[in-house]
């Protein structure tokens, strides 16, 4: 067989950290962005052995666990390794290898870490971000978060971007190319090629080797506003399902998940606990979503119950939407159904459930917000329910937005920006701490990273943050 060439061209990533063991992954893909759908990735039809080593050091003296996994064309050769047996609250280095008759053998060397030991008291540094559209910028945000090395991060959604190349791209939309055709996905091999046109990015792979992720999706994963099983546009059904299946299948074949998508679909909601600082609730906004419920009853109920049975300081609420009411004066509509403010009643139940300690972080709108919870919105005297951080878009072109008339008719938010970036939040059973990382440019790269705003929870109320 001829030589294959380099196949760790997608990078490495880890994933899903609890206190003994974590998910570690990639996808040997030697043309990341062949054409031919029978061969993705350039890869021959037959199952790859793949090496993998797991080291307390990076240079691999310590090694702790290792062995082979089997990278099959049913999943594109992509690798998830659940590892398990490490120590709670450590980090380690992980890294693959392949034999013949590949051009090379070994991976670049990623570091992770494990969620710290049930009834520990140590902080979780974590980032989050969202949005990042690769043919609005540069990922300039996820190179400076990597160098920030945090314990985790948080994706929020929308981490790839369906849609095809614009017939006539408007300012800072078109800034890098897409994959050839530059369509919009709708098939399995036009995923797999727009996450590969992604995942070759070295600020993104940076990222994913600088520490494990803890991903949700949003809606441009598979469609812009699909709700459920429904496309939101009024087409078939029947064939929006089963996009809607290649789309899931790819997001799994690029992303460190525990668990593959079954014909029902792929289990997204979970509880990811750090200790006694933290309860990480990642919710799924999208797969159960119906007209009367933005996460179907059985997430639902799960949600509540957690909530409602932690122990810990901090119970955060992982997803894309914005989550307080934010009514936008001028003509109707004033708020904004693709986002809670289209489900009140279940966010009420949220909100009056009596949960301290409650910090809801999100994305999906491209510019930066903080703001506090009520369980009256309409009621500025209303109790604080809780806190919630939304993050900027990493590259994403934001919306005009009067932010100042925003900020004036909702007296519960408390701070906005509109550059591109992340946050980085710290919680501790001492304190919450977040500070709002901003670039000042993604047209290029080389942009400089800056604080632009930092703030503390006290007594579910937001607080300035010396940053």
């Amino acid at each position: 067989m001829a030589n294959l060439g380099y196949p760790f061209t997608l990078g490495v990533a880890s994933g899903e950290p609890l206190p003994d063991g974590v998910v570690i992954w990639t996808r040997l893909a030697p043309e990341p962005l062949g054409r031919d759908p029978a061969r993705p990735g350039g890869m021959p039809d037959r199952i790859v052995p793949v090496g993998w080593q797991v080291a307390e050091d990076e240079g691999f003296r310590r090694i702790v666990r290792q062995g082979t996994a089997r990278a099959d064309r049913r999943w594109a050769h992509s690798v998830h390794v659940r590892v398990d047996g490490l120590n709670p609250g450590s980090d380690y280095f992980y890294r693959f290898s392949v034999g013949a008759p590949f051009a090379a053998t070994t991976s670049p060397a990623g570091r992770t870490r494990t969620a710290p030991a049930a009834g520990a008291v140590t902080p979780v540094r974590f980032a989050f971000v969202s949005c990042q559209r690769y043919e609005h910028g540069h990922f300039t945000a996820l190179r400076h978060l990597a160098d920030e090395r945090p314990d985790a991060v948080l994706q929020l959604g929308d981490y790839v971007y369906e849609y095809g190349r614009p017939a006539a791209p408007g300012p800072g939309r078109y800034v890098r190319r897409l994959e050839a055709p530059e369509e919009e996905c709708r098939t399995l091999q036009q995923y797999r090629n727009r996450y590969a046109r992604y995942r070759t990015d070295p600020d993104l792979q940076a990222a994913h080797r600088a520490a494990p992720w803890i991903a949700t999706w949003d809606d441009h994963e598979v469609r812009d506003n699909y709700r459920g099983a429904l496309p939101g546009d009024g087409s078939d059904p029947a064939a929006f399902r089963r996009r809607r299946a290649a789309a899931y299948q790819a997001y799994y074949e690029h992303l460190p998940l525990r668990v593959r998508p079954s014909a029902s679909g792929l289990q997204m909601h979970r509880w990811r606990p750090y200790g006694r600082a933290a309860d990480f609730l990642v919710l799924d906004v999208r797969q159960h979503r119906t007209a009367a419920s933005m996460l179907g009853g059985a997430q639902e109920e799960w949600l509540l119950a957690r909530l409602a049975g932690s122990a810990a300081r901090w119970k955060v609420l992982v997803q894309p939407l914005f989550f307080s009411r934010r009514f936008v004066p001028g003509p109707p509509p004033n708020l904004r159904a693709d986002a809670w403010d289209g489900y009140p009643e279940f966010r009420r139940r949220v909100t009056g459930a009596g949960v301290r300690g409650l910090v809801v972080v999100s994305g999906d709108v491209h510019n930066a917000w903080a703001g506090e919870l009520r369980a009256d919105f309409a009621d500025p005297a209303s109790p604080p329910a809780g806190v919630e951080f939304v993050g900027s878009s990493v590259t994403s072109m934001p919306p005009a937005t009067d932010s100042a008339a925003v900020l004036a008719a909702n007296p519960h938010l408390r701070f906005f920006d509109g550059r591109r970036g992340y946050v980085v939040c710290t919680a501790g059973v001492d304190g919450f701490h977040a500070a709002y990382r901003a670039v000042d440019f993604v047209d290029r790269p080389g942009s400089p990273v800056r604080t632009a705003a930092g703030f503390a929870v006290r007594d579910d109320r937001l607080v300035p943050d010396a940053v």
